[in-house]
């Protein structure tokens, strides 16, 4: 009997020759991910570290990225305490403010391969199931332990196959297809399970794949891959990895799987997560004409430069609505150089859009694009809890950059389509 791709990577980094599902294995994580909640997870060890340090150098991935530039002295001083932090121990993958979203830098700056493990103290790490790794979020006290022991435990996960055909209309996005996904399984419905993704992929480019495998924890999932195919291939070529840098991994055509779900993408349309959770999925025309004070395009789910064309195609000879506020955040300094570069900051801020520098802030209701009680903020962003953008008495409503775009012209909610 074969083995599912979580199945068969976690027998070859635990040295086994196969794994069942519920199966306990002992690991090494090839990268563990913190961001500015490093100061409090090294708080934790400050004695054991002093006296045996960091495990393996390489090993960790430090961004900072949540609240950038510093807002407060408590922050700024947590900034500080990481930076001493990665020069004293002399790991070499930090990222300073400025750099990105944590997410978009781990997989921009090849951190993630194929068949590789990544863990991380933020619940998006599986974001790196888009290039074919297995990645998880883990909470701050096993992510202190890793940096001393340089390994801990996993239990093997029960996978779901998604299988696709086809492929998406004009206007409908990988953001539609994920929370449509969403919708019909709930947000616990794929709870401590992997997700597998099959079937007709050639037309997902991989930064459709990174938007899907981002929202995979918003499914309740432990992991969300994709396989290492061509697309992914030449992904990683083109940051430079060679195929002898990785060995991929995917799934035996006889795996076993808990749970099968087929989709049509063409059958796909445009929707949206009201409030204020994430499988509170509606089609766009259940809610036509809602209005929004704030709109946010950004964030590691939608963020990058095809999101950030996305928009400009919507929103060029055109202007955003009196009295909304429309905010950009590149996902990363990357992505900036090349929207600056290819004439789309300007065509998004000629449309009344304003730049925020790439990190997660508004996101999070951490720093910047806080809502005031009774607004509304239309977000291609991963989450839409109450209180989430830093206001309980708002509400946030989650849509893919075309929508968003859309419905800034009028401030209001808009089918792309329409506009496109």
């Amino acid at each position: 009997m074969g083995m599912t791709f979580a199945e068969k990577v976690l027998a070859r980094k635990s040295g086994q020759e196969r794994t069942v599902p519920g199966q306990i294995v002992i690991v090494e994580p090839d990268h563990l991910l913190t961001h500015d909640n490093t100061a409090a997870i090294i708080g934790k060890i400050t004695a054991e570290l002093e006296k045996y340090g960091v495990a393996r150098a390489e090993m960790p991935v430090i961004v900072l990225d949540h609240v950038i530039p510093a807002a407060n002295e408590k922050t700024a001083t947590n900034h500080l305490k990481t930076r001493e932090f990665a020069r004293r121990h002399g790991l070499p993958n930090f990222y300073d403010v400025g750099t990105g979203v944590c997410h978009q830098v781990v997989v921009e700056r090849g951190h993630a391969r194929p068949g590789a493990i990544l863990v991380g103290s933020d619940s998006h790490t599986c974001s790196y199931g888009a290039v074919g790794a297995f990645s998880t979020g883990i909470d701050r006290t096993e992510a202190a332990v890793l940096l001393l022991r340089g390994e801990t435990w996993l239990r093997v996960p029960e996978t779901i196959r998604v299988t696709l055909r086809g492929a998406l209309p004009t206007g409908v996005t990988a953001k539609d297809l994920v929370l449509t996904i969403i919708g019909e399984i709930g947000a616990d419905g794929a709870n401590y399970q992997a997700v597998e993704f099959h079937g007709e992929l050639e037309t997902l480019t991989i930064e459709d794949r990174f938007t899907i495998a981002n929202m995979g924890v918003e499914m309740g999932a432990k992991i969300a891959a994709f396989p290492p195919d061509a697309i992914a291939r030449d992904h990683l070529r083109g940051i430079g990895l060679a195929e002898s840098d990785y060995e991929g991994l995917w799934a035996d055509e006889d795996a076993t799987y808990v749970r099968e779900l087929k989709y049509d993408l063409g059958k796909v349309e445009p929707v949206v997560a009201a409030p204020h959770k994430v499988d509170n999925v509606k089609t766009i025309k259940e809610l036509e004409g809602t209005e929004f004070q704030q709109f946010l395009l950004g964030t590691c789910t939608n963020g990058r430069l095809s999101d950030l064309r996305a928009a400009a195609e919507v929103l060029d000879g055109k202007q955003i609505a009196a009295g909304v506020r429309f905010l950009v955040l590149p996902a990363s300094k990357a992505v900036l150089e090349a929207a600056l570069a290819e004439g789309l900051i300007a065509r998004l801020s000629s449309a009344g859009a304003i730049l925020l520098p790439p990190g997660c802030g508004p996101c999070l209701g951490a720093h910047q694009g806080v809502l005031a009680p009774g607004e509304r903020c239309l977000s291609t962003a991963n989450r839409n809890f109450r209180g989430r953008m830093g206001c309980k008495e708002a509400e946030i409503y989650l849509a893919s950059p075309a929508t968003v775009a859309a419905s800034a012209l009028s401030g209001r909610l808009t089918d792309p389509r329409e506009v496109l």
